[in-house]
């Protein structure tokens, strides 16, 4: 019987063994894509205890304590921290099974040294340890990151955010990249026009400009993008349901604009006509400046409405939708691929019955201009757990060239997160492995292993180019 979270954790083979610790384990971390504080990064802070790093936001950990009988109180409420952790202690244990069982115990492991399981007879003597060491020097949220062999992180920022935070992190010359990502969502949101509005005001005070028309706010948008490029941004991202790809014209777009400006209600049509031009728009314009555009595809978000009024959003109450995508993915990329305007793209989905359909829908597009130009990015949210992952890998192997896949990110806003880079390359090296042992792959370990650091490092790092930022 093995030893739980050994060295050798989810590597099943000899062969496995030596694709990770001879191959991956060591290589540096490009996280592409994730929801980390910039302003905590550029303030370099402590952390006050674990609570506050470890579950303040984790709306995974917060789904679990829900469903495990916890008070919410206890979770997004009012109580002290050590009794908040108290509860996620208790949680823990009837987690198994679940990725977070994996995540918590791999990351006391990597960053406090504690291999105790957490449990409630452990629950004190973890929380003090892990308190008294976030209160050293090594452990401020930089530190917290180059322990983890970090090299580039993006953040996820909004067309409207001054990026002062980036401008530090810059200035202060530490050493990792930290990126802006552009993620435009709100500024297309048709489906609340009150919060549309507030945000259009909003936007007039950044740009110090009135917007009068739509013409005017699409100028003001561009301005942002323009900043966004200065300030060393080379990312896009979009968190949508499905894809908009209704055809719209300009005059179109503009009168429905009137409408919004004015609080009218607007149609269905009018509604997916805006967002389609919108998300057009915004494509064009990361094609110009070479950006890297992302579509993160298929949340169904705040299912419970008295939860949202409760909590807000982005609290754990989103799941997988069942929207239909395929058409609409087809159309958004042809229209753009046709106009010799298509960037580099990244597509994600959340339901795994679309994993098919995304692997041979991003080789529908490759052009041969780049390696991989269409990705499909790696299993995200819900799926990215060990069979997620797992199924991922296999579709794309099957289906396009794993071989040249961009590789995991955390999609976290917890700093201790970045564990999950660990737990992606050692299932990548267990598949690998296993096609070696059974025959189906040559024993060449120097090619394979070539392929693997690719996967986790090498491709990522030719394919955004950050060096140049």
């Amino acid at each position: 019987m093995k030893t739980f979270l050994d060295e050798d954790f989810l590597l099943q083979t000899n062969t496995a063994r030596r694709l990770y610790h001879d191959f991956a384990a060591d290589m540096p971390i490009i996280d592409y894509h994730c929801h980390l504080p910039p302003n905590e990064i550029a303030n370099d802070i402590n952390f006050d205890n674990i609570t506050s790093v470890w579950l303040h936001g984790d709306h995974y950990k917060w789904r679990a304590m829900r469903a495990n009988g916890v008070d919410e109180s206890f979770i997004t409420g009012g109580r002290s921290d050590k009794k908040k952790f108290e509860q996620w202690a208790a949680t823990v244990p009837y987690t198994l099974r679940n990725p977070l069982y994996h995540w918590t115990h791999l990351e006391l492991q990597r960053y406090f040294g504690i291999n105790s399981r957490l449990m409630p007879g452990t629950a004190d003597f973890i929380y003090d340890d892990c308190n008294a060491k976030l209160q050293r020097p090594e452990y401020s949220v930089r530190n917290l990151i180059t322990k983890m062999n970090v090299e580039v992180i993006c953040t996820t920022d909004d067309p409207i955010d001054n990026l002062e935070h980036h401008q530090k992190i810059k200035a202060d010359n530490w050493g990792v990249k930290v990126l802006p990502a552009f993620r435009p969502d709100k500024a297309m949101n048709s489906d609340n026009i009150s919060a549309l509005n507030a945000y259009i005001s909003q936007l007039e005070k950044v740009v110090d400009s009135e917007i009068g028309d739509f013409y005017g706010y699409i100028s003001a948008l561009k301005k942002r993008h323009n900043y966004f490029a200065v300030n060393g941004c080379t990312v896009s991202d979009h968190g949508i349901d499905q894809m908009y790809a209704e055809d719209c014209t300009d005059k179109e777009a503009s009168d429905i604009f009137v409408k919004i400006r004015g609080n009218q209600p607007i149609s269905n049509t009018e509604n997916i006509k805006f967002k389609s031009f919108m998300l057009h728009q915004f494509a064009i314009w990361d094609y110009e400046k070479g950006w890297v555009q992302q579509y993160h595809i298929g949340a169904l978000r705040n299912n419970s409405t008295r939860g949202f009024i409760q909590s807000g959003p982005d609290t754990g109450r989103d799941s997988i939708g069942d929207f239909h995508q395929g058409k609409n993915i087809s159309k958004f990329l042809d229209k753009l691929d046709s106009e010799d305007k298509l960037a580099k793209t990244i597509l994600y989905n959340l339901n795994p019955a679309d994993n098919e359909l995304m692997a041979t829908m991003a080789g529908n597009f490759q052009d041969g201009s780049v390696a991989g130009k269409i990705q499909w990015g790696s299993a995200w949210w819900f799926l990215d757990q060990k069979d997620g992952m797992t199924k991922q890998i296999n579709a794309l192997s099957n289906m396009g060239l794993i071989s040249r896949m961009v590789g995991m990110l955390t999609d976290s806003r917890s700093f201790l997160s970045f564990p999950r880079h660990e737990y992606f390359r050692r299932i990548l090296c267990n598949l690998f492995a296993d096609d070696i042992e059974n025959g189906e792959l040559p024993n060449d370990i120097d090619w394979t292993g070539k392929i693997i650091q690719d996967i986790c490092y090498f491709n990522a790092k030719n394919y955004f180019d950050f060096d140049k930022k």
